[in-house]
């Protein structure tokens, strides 16, 4: 259920705005199925939470950040909330193919007053966004994913890629293809999840 008092990480005008798109997503959701209905009543920590802490790994301030395959707004909505107060100059390019999905990143975009562009493209035909930090969240195994993040991270650029309970394997398969510095933080909400944060990928 929705907490009733602010995470102790965030202002209350933060907290608000979390609130206020998790009200959007549980409106739209019958519609387009921006997340699983199994998901709903455990929303809060599932997604939103799960997506604040991505935001959280980014140590310094930047001024662009992508996030490939948006699909609810997780994580990309939600650090763009995070943002609005702790790096007001980061400005987010949610690339969303879908483009009813698309639609509904607008509508956050419009109501919430956030700082992104929605791009309703795929990510491997978009021309390279070159952001200082890429995230993506439950878009494609390691090995798929890399060739995206690579296409639209600047040099010397930071990827966070929250993976589940088979991130090792991934990273074991990514390996036959790249090379790449990786530090892997525990989930807050999966003990069984990690958050790669990948710098210097290269391919082999």
């Amino acid at each position: 259920m929705m907490p009733r008092s602010p995470d102790g990480n965030v202002s209350r005008e933060t907290h608000d705005k979390l609130q206020a798109f998790e009200s959007l997503v549980r409106r739209w959701n019958p519609r387009i199925n921006l997340v699983a209905s199994s998901t709903l009543d455990d929303l809060w920590a599932r997604h939103i939470v799960d997506s604040m802490q991505v935001f959280e790994l980014v140590d310094q301030p930047v001024t662009s950040w992508a996030d490939l395959g948006s699909g609810g707004g997780f994580p990309g909505i939600v650090c763009a909330i995070m943002a609005l107060e702790q790096m007001p100059d980061c400005h987010f390019a949610l690339v969303e193919s879908d483009k009813r999905k698309a639609a509904f990143l607008l509508v956050c975009q419009q109501q919430l007053s956030l700082n992104l562009t929605v791009r309703t493209e795929r990510a491997e035909r978009l021309l390279p966004v070159s952001a200082q930090v890429v995230s993506a969240r439950a878009l494609a195994p390691l090995p798929q994913l890399l060739p995206l993040v690579h296409r639209h991270l600047a040099l010397g650029g930071l990827a966070l890629l929250p993976k589940g309970k088979n991130h090792m394997a991934e990273l074991e398969a990514a390996r036959a293809g790249w090379q790449f510095d990786v530090t892997s933080h525990a989930s807050k909400t999966d003990e069984s999840a990690r958050i790669l944060a990948l710098k210097d990928i290269q391919r082999v």
